[in-house]
C-alpha cells in the first residue's frame, strides 16, 4: 500500500511539472527561424550555395589587418563605426546622418522591420525572395502578405499600390536574380508615402541601378547593401542603410535601445580599407560578371533555361533533368548548390557564380549528369 502510495505521488509531482512546462511554453515566442545554406567542413568542396565571393577582399584589407593591434581588442568599439562610416560616406557622397551601420545587411534590416513595420496593417514582399522577410515579421508579430510574382519571375507594380504597413523589395531579387526597373520602383516609392519602403540591395553591384539617388527625394525610402557580396567580406559581416536624416535617426534609437556596441572594431577598420580599394571592387564585380554572362551561355547549350539574373548566381532549371536530381548528383562530387524543395520553384538551383576554374569543374560535371 505505502509503494503504491508513493508511485500515486510520483505521477501527481511528474503531472504537475507537465503542467508547469506548458504554463511557461504558453509564453515562448515561437518562429521558425530561416535556414541558411550549408557550409560545408570538407576540404576541396567548391562552395556554390551562399553567395559568397570567391575572390579576396581588398589588399590593403589584409596589409591592415597584419598591423591590428590586439590590445585594442580590450576596449568597446567606437559605437559610431567612424572610420568605417566615413568611408562610406565618401564613396556614397552621402552625409553621416543619412547612414546607419550593422552587423550585416540581416541585422540591419532586422532592426528596421522592428523599427518602421509597426501597425495593424499587413506589409508587403514578393513570395519568391529572401527568405528571412517572413522570419522576421512572424518574430516581430508583423501582419505580411506575399505577392505572387509572375509566371518569369517579375513582381506587379499593381500589387504594391494597395493600403499597407510597409513593403520591401529586393533588386535584383533573390533567388531568381530579376532585376526591376528603377522606373518602376520609384512609381512603388511615390504611391506609399504612408509607409516605409526598403529596397534590398544586396546584389546591386553586379549589373543594377541602385535606388540611392532616390533618398533625397522621398523621405520613405530607405536602401540596404551589405559587404558580404561584391566586397568579399561575408565573415566580417557589415551591413548599411542609407536614407533620409529622419529614418537613420529612429533606427539608430532603435539600435541603441537593443545594443550600444554592434560593430566589432576588425570589422569597422578593415571594412573601411576595403571601401576604399574602389579599383579593386570594380575589378572583383567585373569578373563575376563576365564569369557569370560566360556561364549563361553555357548553361543553356546544356539545355538550362533561366531568368537573366542581375546577381552573383544564376536560377536555372533543366529541360529533362529534376533539379533535386541535379542538386544530389552535384553534391556527391563535392559541389554544393541551393536548392528549395518548394512549390515553384522546386525545379530550380541557385548556382553562385564562382571563379573561372570552378565554374569549368561545376560545367564538366553538370555535362555528365545531364547526358547520362
Amino acid at each position: 500500500m505505502h509503494k503504491e502510495l508513493e508511485n500515486t505521488h510520483k505521477e501527481l509531482e511528474n503531472t504537475h511539472k507537465e503542467l508547469d512546462s506548458i504554463r511557461w511554453e504558453g509564453n515562448v515566442r515561437r518562429v521558425e527561424p530561416y535556414v541558411p545554406g550549408e557550409q560545408p567542413k570538407k576540404p576541396g568542396i567548391i562552395k556554390l550555395n551562399t553567395n559568397e565571393c570567391p575572390y579576396p577582399p581588398a589588399p590593403g584589407v589584409r596589409e591592415k589587418l597584419s598591423q591590428m593591434d590586439a590590445d585594442q581588442f580590450r576596449l568597446y568599439p567606437d559605437t559610431s563605426a567612424g572610420a568605417l562610416a566615413e568611408a562610406l560616406c565618401e564613396y556614397y557622397h552621402i552625409s553621416q546622418d543619412q547612414l546607419f551601420i550593422g552587423v550585416g545587411s540581416d541585422d540591419v534590416l532586422a532592426m528596421a522591420f522592428l523599427t518602421f513595420f509597426n501597425s495593424e496593417k499587413p506589409i508587403y514582399f514578393p513570395d519568391i525572395t529572401y527568405s528571412f522577410y517572413d522570419v522576421w515579421a512572424q518574430l516581430y508579430r508583423i501582419p505580411y502578405e506575399t505577392k505572387t510574382l509572375t509566371g518569369d519571375f517579375k513582381i506587379r507594380k499593381e500589387d504594391y499600390l494597395e493600403e499597407n504597413g510597409g513593403i520591401i523589395i529586393p533588386n535584383p531579387n533573390a533567388p531568381t536574380g530579376i532585376l526591376e526597373e528603377l522606373e518602376v520602383l520609384e512609381e512603388i516609392i511615390g504611391a506609399n508615402p504612408g509607409s516605409v519602403v526598403i529596397i534590398d540591395e544586396a546584389y546591386v553591384d553586379f549589373g543594377g541601378r541602385s535606388c540611392l539617388e532616390l533618398i533625397g527625394k522621398y523621405d520613405n525610402l530607405l536602401v540596404v547593401q551589405t559587404f558580404s557580396k561584391s566586397r568579399s567580406m561575408a565573415g566580417m559581416r557589415i551591413g548599411f542603410a542609407m536614407g533620409n536624416p529622419k529614418l537613420i535617426s529612429y533606427l539608430n534609437d532603435a539600435k541603441f535601445s537593443f545594443n550600444s556596441y554592434t560593430m566589432n572594431m576588425p570589422s569597422i577598420v578593415l571594412g573601411a580599407e576595403a571601401v576604399k580599394d574602389t579599383a579593386y571592387f570594380q575589378e572583383t564585380v567585373g569578373k563575376i560578371i563576365a564569369t557569370r554572362e560566360r556561364v549563361k551561355m553555357e548553361l543553356k547549350k546544356l539545355g538550362f533555361s533561366f531568368p537573366d539574373s542581375k546577381g552573383n548566381f544564376i536560377f536555372a532549371s533543366h529541360e529533362k533533368v529534376a533539379a533535386k536530381e541535379i542538386f544530389a548528383a552535384l553534391k556527391e562530387k563535392g559541389i554544393f548548390v541551393r536548392f528549395w524543395d518548394r512549390q515553384r520553384i522546386d525545379n530550380h538551383l541557385r548556382i553562385t557564380v564562382g571563379t573561372e576554374e570552378e565554374m569549368d569543374i561545376m560545367l564538366a560535371h553538370l555535362k555528365e549528369i545531364v547526358e547520362a
